[in-house]
């Protein structure tokens, strides 16, 4: 199993849309790379806290590689776009990948990169080393489940495509 943090927005959508994903094991609403101990929500919707809306994603690399989650990452969120996603604005809701292990930063690094030669304005998703992580209150994890008409930018479409998508040979690791 492999650990990676994602931040795009409104957890809600995000943890859904990556829980829906083959091969992930589990999605977790919470908050990083911010500067208080033990934040609740309340604290990180102040946007004064440092922390990112992110979600947790455990998966297993042999069925869905790094390459191909962060592609697929990047299909829900406008990677242009600063501290916003959809209707929610704040630094709170910047985008964002998060690793713990340094052999991710140069997939990350890479993964930007080719992001980037398709699109004219320059990308703001930063990508750091994961330098703290809170889970999100219990209320907010399988938020969408448990109220299924919550709002959020990811339409439900995406849902249901993230759920059928499969990795090109290309993004195992060792593949040409």
């Amino acid at each position: 199993m492999a650990t990676i943090y994602l931040a795009g927005g409104c957890f809600w959508g995000l943890e859904k849309y990556m829980a829906s994903v083959h091969g992930v094991i589990d999605a977790q609403s919470g908050y990083a790379n911010g500067t208080i101990d033990s934040p609740t929500y309340g604290d990180v919707s102040t946007g004064r806290t440092g922390f990112a809306e992110t979600v947790k994603v455990d998966y297993d690399p042999d069925v869905a590689p790094l390459p191909f989650l962060l592609d697929l990452f990047y299909q829900a969120i406008d990677p242009t776009s600063l501290n916003r996603q959809g209707n929610d604005v704040g630094t709170q809701y910047r985008s964002g990948i998060f690793y713990t292990d340094p052999a991710d930063a140069p997939i990350i690094e890479r993964s930007l990169a080719q992001l980037q030669a398709r699109y004219s304005q320059p990308i703001a998703v930063e990508a750091k080393h994961l330098t703290s992580y809170t889970a999100a209150e219990d209320y907010h994890q399988d938020y969408l489940d448990k109220n299924p008409g919550g709002y959020c930018h990811i339409t439900r479409g995406l849902f249901e495509e993230a759920a059928k998508a499969v990795p090109s040979p290309s993004q195992f690791p060792g593949s040409p």
